[in-house]
């Protein structure tokens, strides 16, 4: 296994089903973090392809003027998937139990995640879906902060400094390939702007704007 049993713990580890049984209308990340990322997706995705937005929400920050063939929303309250108007379609899964994405191979040209990457607990298992039902030279972006329901965060990423954890996304996307004995993913790009302002600060939403990072990768042939 890429992480030892004690790196997938959670401080609550009680069902993540009842943590997210009610709707948070709220966005995780600050108006600079969304305006970049929207911007990244608009240079990064192409218009007419099939996108999936995996760990989603109530909004999936695509670019509003671009159309894209099929938009799957995937979270953990429907609610929310059901407000948000960019997706096609969606449906509740729990991947800290079923590991399996309910999609055939190469069904996707890319694959996005947002803010969300820190609560898997086997994300070898997948990061493996999501190359598996990526098509060839699919692309995968990866956003995160440093904000987190720190409760339930998984340890690896919760004991962890910002650029540990670029590191360990990184680690996610190489686990493929070694672990599974296919092509994987490609020599991941990473963008990286730092917040100046103190990490607990920034917590509390005090003072500068968020911390901005993104791991990206495609499916190699």
């Amino acid at each position: 296994m890429l992480l030892q049993a004690n790196q997938r713990t959670k401080l609550d580890d009680s069902d993540d089903r009842l943590f997210y049984s009610y709707p948070r209308f709220v966005t995780h990340v600050d108006e600079g973090f969304i305006d970049q990322l929207t911007s990244l997706y608009r240079d990064r995705l192409k218009p007419n392809t099939r996108i999936l937005d995996m760990m989603s929400s109530w909004v999936s920050h695509l670019p509003q003027d671009m159309e894209f063939a099929h938009v799957e929303g995937h979270g953990m309250n429907e609610e929310e998937l059901a407000k948000n108007r960019q997706l096609n379609h969606y449906f509740v899964q729990d991947l800290n139990k079923d590991l399996k994405l309910p999609f055939p191979d190469k069904d996707f040209d890319a694959v996005v995640n947002c803010v969300s990457i820190q609560y898997l607990q086997y994300p070898d298992a997948i990061f493996y879906e999501i190359y598996r039902i990526l098509k060839p030279g699919g692309i995968a972006i990866i956003s995160f902060s440093n904000r987190m329901f720190y409760q339930k965060a998984i340890s690896a990423w919760r004991d962890g400094s910002e650029t540990s954890r670029v590191e360990l996304v990184k680690r996610y996307f190489d686990s493929v390939k070694s672990a599974n004995e296919v092509p994987g993913f490609s020599q991941v790009e990473v963008i990286s702007q730092k917040s100046n302002v103190p990490s607990f600060l920034q917590m509390l939403g005090l003072g500068g704007g968020d911390p901005f990072y993104v791991v990206i990768a495609y499916r190699q042939v």
